[in-house]
């Protein structure tokens, strides 16, 4: 429920976090600067975009990427809340002019804002994630589309992820805990939750809020394994609280809250950012993934096999790792809908489809036909 304005509210206050605010509860946002590269970098895990086979369809390049891992940085860039204001709406882009200075301002009527002040923090890093590409972004993110050869670089004509759509808080000590909050800081080191904005004051006389679209967060059951099942999709708060769905993506009211789950990210947890969803695998998890010389080789052993092509009766191949996205002679191609493997064949074509779809030989059901190519993405 959006908090109204009052008498009281709109004079100016001040109110020191730095007690007031439980070490769980705290954020710890950053400017993005470099990740650390030494000889033995701690790595705190690692961000995978679903959709993708181990790249961009036109490549890495700089922080666009399919992946991106999580290190120790030179030095802390972590900020903590420490003071909160109680100020007229008019006077907030003045009390903001200060760019040193990170901040949140709720924005609760056209005449009451709170904004909330932070100050360095020397125990946690952050990464922030977004669709931005100012240099404050660590891991730029635009939409998955299907097939993703259809857009520059795999980002859509409108984008539903935000410019700074959340931010990974890591504790730098052992056992570097990764936490999770949605919305990150802009170019002025600020967040602005506006009028509009699902935002509300705690039981502990802070403030909270959800972004537009929200960051959306599902761990697993039983941990990251062949075993595991699926767990329950939460929203994650500006304060990293967790809160049940809300009745649709950006209502403005906010679901309830689950003070029995945490935004402790877990190895396997899926971050949902309304366009694109990433995979978190930690360290340790990373540890037991395969390396690519061991997909390799296992390429290399199905080959040796010499599979056949049920109809056509050539040898069926799967490309080198290195030429996926060219297709080959030998390549295999699936009927998607009813998952029949054969050799590449110019038939079957079905008119009334509008030709997109074939008949497949085996079992007569109707169909995309693709071409299978082995998965390259070593930490799903």
């Amino acid at each position: 429920m959006v908090l109204e304005s009052s008498p009281e509210a709109v004079s100016s206050q001040s109110l020191d976090l730095r007690r007031a605010c439980p070490k769980s509860s705290r954020i710890y946002p950053s400017p993005g600067d470099s990740i650390l590269l030494t000889k033995e970098p701690v790595k705190y895990g690692e961000l995978i975009v679903l959709g993708y086979n181990g790249s961009l369809p036109n490549g890495d390049k700089g922080r666009r990427r399919s992946r991106l891992a999580l290190f120790k940085r030179p030095k802390a860039n972590g900020v903590k809340p420490d003071v909160i204001h109680h100020i007229s709406t008019p006077l907030v882009s003045k009390a903001l002019s200060n760019k040193g200075q990170h901040s949140i301002s709720y924005t609760l009527s056209r005449s009451h804002s709170v904004i909330v002040e932070y100050t360095h923090d020397s125990e946690t890093d952050m990464f922030q994630i977004g669709r931005s590409t100012e240099s404050m972004i660590d891991f730029v993110v635009t939409d998955t589309t299907p097939g993703a050869n259809s857009a520059v670089d795999g980002q859509s004509a409108q984008s539903t992820i935000s410019r700074f759509a959340c931010r990974v808080i890591c504790e730098r000590n052992p056992p570097y805990t990764a936490r999770i909050y949605a919305a990150g800081f802009d170019a002025s080191r600020n967040i602005f939750l506006g009028e509009r904005a699902a935002k509300w004051r705690t039981p502990d006389g802070l403030m909270d809020g959800l972004t537009t679209n929200g960051v959306l967060v599902m761990h697993p059951n039983g941990g990251f394994s062949e075993d595991s099942t699926p767990g329950v999709w939460r929203e994650i708060s500006v304060c990293g609280n967790v809160y049940a769905l809300r009745d649709s993506r950006s209502a403005q009211q906010r679901g309830k809250l689950v003070e029995s789950e945490s935004n402790v990210l877990q190895d396997g947890s899926l971050i949902d950012l309304c366009g694109a969803t990433l995979l978190w695998r930690t360290s340790e998890g990373l540890l037991r993934t395969p390396t690519l010389q061991q997909l390799e080789a296992l390429r290399q052993e199905i080959n040796a096999a010499r599979p056949q092509c049920p109809v056509g009766f050539s040898t069926l191949a799967f490309p080198s790792l290195a030429q996926r996205g060219v297709v080959e002679k030998k390549q295999p191609w699936v009927y998607v809908n009813c998952g029949h493997v054969h050799g590449f064949h110019n038939w079957g074509f079905r008119k009334e489809k509008g030709g997109l779809e074939r008949e497949c030989p085996m079992c007569r059901r109707s169909g995309p036909y693709v071409p299978l190519w082995l998965g390259c993405e070593a930490g799903l």
